[in-house]
């Protein structure tokens, strides 16, 4: 496996050359190659990283920067060179000698201890469109905290205390069209703001009463609202059961949806989690956009489980396409009930629900009996048999769990504290430390006669710029089944991964150019409203299967 490790922008042209099969805009619609239940392979990475994986994003040079909270005291990760962490404002350990975060290396299978001062207990976070994560808020001395990461070697968190306008504790943050980042929520925070300012002198947060509307007072629903940017400019959020259409640069409602069916609670602490499905048809003047939004647990199941009563979690999810002029929800089944589940949208426009438990609800204890078997959503399957039951982890992943999508195609998992500090005996869960990956079955060396080869560097690319992409592949070309999609890599915590988003690329005239290779032009989306600048993994797909991604920045 090889990977790209510095990233290399042409000056004079953007031409690039891709070894994959063909493209037509029937993407996603024909039966793939055909994949058994019970598909997909486990990998163990790590035996132990230190530290849980309570944060996690990839970055541009494929390495994942990872942390967790300062404030359970010692981790299992010591920092080097002797240097310790003295905060006397921490309220465990005042002067601790190991690390909170790290950085892993996904080709080297490595990582190493990064510094953080300050506490990262359940915040937030974004990529910006040069590349820098930019992590929000979170508990204590961290409550109104910016921390910017830039992946370059050696380099470490940088940060500022007082960033923020207001105290941020389990906040949402997005991408926005101009680059910046909007900041929704928290405890208590019935409001908004952004990162960077427009001007400096700003010094105001935006009233958003729907957060408050929503707002149960004995257990917060509406935290962690899920936020996704609509294709009109606008934000959908859905917090607790509900959910709107928000102009955050008027502070308007320009909707309201119809209450999820059942009207239980998806966000946190009842933690379903949810995705904005793939974006099609870019050039469409009518472009659709859906969301999907499953599992979670039923209202009052936090109470409930003080007292030792789990009960079981909410096995539905619902689909709805925002963009209609009456939308509706449209229910499914899963499986089996799923709390604290995260959903990953794989490079094909599948999504894979992973982690999570049976019983219970999200909270220090609160959850019972893991799911150990991942679930494929077939975005494009027919209503009612979406659903395909995947091979099983053996290493729970319940609160505090993590998953995100790799360049090669492979979903990263780590993970699981559901208590107050690191506890490994006589505990129902211990503290899970380990490592591992989930390999989806269009990995499976089956299918590696089908597998689109790309050869090219990463690249920077214009909003609706034509591509001529080369390509390539050992089994008998299927033109009709063959895409190149685009996938944003997401900040994941608490069972929703901020700013993911696909995009699936409009192709059209494949050319022939013999040897089993072909040309085909395609089109980057048209306005960084259907795709905020940044950097995006870029995979070409045949029969549902995925080649390994490059990186491409969109400005």
């Amino acid at each position: 496996m090889t990977y790209t490790t510095h990233f290399q922008l042409p000056f004079l042209h953007y031409f690039l050359v891709i070894l994959f099969t063909a493209a037509t805009a029937t993407f996603l619609q024909l039966p793939p190659v055909e994949a058994a239940d019970g598909g997909g392979e486990w990998q163990l990475l790590q035996k132990s990283i230190g530290i849980v994986a309570m944060h996690m994003q990839l970055l541009h040079n494929d390495h994942v920067v990872i942390f967790d909270r300062t404030n359970f005291g010692l981790s299992n990760l010591s920092l080097p060179n002797a240097r310790c962490r003295r905060n006397p404002r921490e309220m465990v350990v005042k002067n601790d000698c190991t690390a909170h975060s790290v950085e892993y290396d996904v080709a080297a299978n490595s990582y190493r201890a990064l510094f953080v001062e300050t506490d990262t207990w359940c915040s937030s976070g974004a990529v910006t469109p040069d590349g820098t994560l930019v992590q929000t808020g979170g508990f204590n001395d961290g409550e109104r905290a910016v921390r910017t990461f830039t992946p370059c070697p050696n380099c470490d968190w940088r940060e500022n205390e007082n960033g923020l306008l207001v105290r941020r504790w389990y906040a949402t943050n997005h991408i926005l069209p101009d680059g910046r980042l909007i900041i929704i929520g928290g405890t208590s925070q019935f409001n908004y703001e952004f990162y960077p300012k427009k001007d400096a002198m700003d010094s105001n947060t935006y009233t958003l009463p729907f957060l408050q509307q929503t707002n149960d007072p004995l257990v917060e629903n509406n935290l962690y609202p899920f936020v996704f940017l609509n294709v009109d400019g606008n934000l959908f959020i859905f917090a607790n059961n509900r959910a709107i259409l928000f102009n955050y640069q008027k502070s308007t409602i320009e909707r309201t949806y119809p209450t999820i069916p059942g009207g239980e609670p998806r966000s946190y602490p009842s933690t379903g989690s949810a995705v904005l499905l793939p974006l099609r048809n870019l050039s469409k003047p009518n472009l659709e956009a859906e969301v999907l939004v499953c599992g979670g647990a039923p209202r009052g199941s936090f109470e409930k489980a003080k007292t030792g009563n789990f009960i079981p979690a909410l096995n539905t999810c619902g689909r709805i396409t925002i963009t209609d002029s009456n939308p509706k929800w449209e229910m499914e089944t899963m499986p089996s009930g799923r709390v604290m589940n995260d959903m990953v949208i794989l490079p094909n426009g599948n999504v894979l629900l992973i982690n999570g438990a049976a019983l219970g609800t999200a909270g220090w204890e609160f959850g019972r009996e893991p799911v150990l078997n991942p679930f494929l959503y077939k975005t494009y399957g027919r209503a009612g048999s979406r659903f395909e039951v995947q091979n099983p982890s053996n290493i729970p992943r319940v609160y505090h769990s993590t998953a995100i999508l790799l360049r090669d195609g492979r979903v990263l998992v780590a993970g699981s504290n559901p208590h107050g500090g690191y506890s490994f005996n006589n505990v129902t869960f211990p503290t899970e430390l380990r490592l591992e990956a989930f390999s989806p079955s269009y990995l499976d060396p089956s299918f590696e006669d089908v597998r689109p080869k790309i050869i090219a560097p990463a690249l920077q690319v214009k909003y609706g710029q034509k591509l001529t992409l080369r390509f390539g592949v050992t089994a008998a070309l299927v033109r009709n089944s063959v895409a190149v999609t685009m996938v944003a890599p997401p900040f994941n915590t608490h069972s929703f991964s901020m700013n993911q988003r696909l995009l699936v690329l409009e192709p059209s005239d494949v050319r022939d150019v013999g040897k089993l290779s072909y040309e085909v032009d395609v089109t980057m989306p048209g306005s960084a409203v259907l795709a905020p600048p940044g950097f995006y993994l870029l995979f070409v797909v045949h029969q549902e299967v995925p080649s390994h991604g490059i990186w491409v920045q969109i400005l």
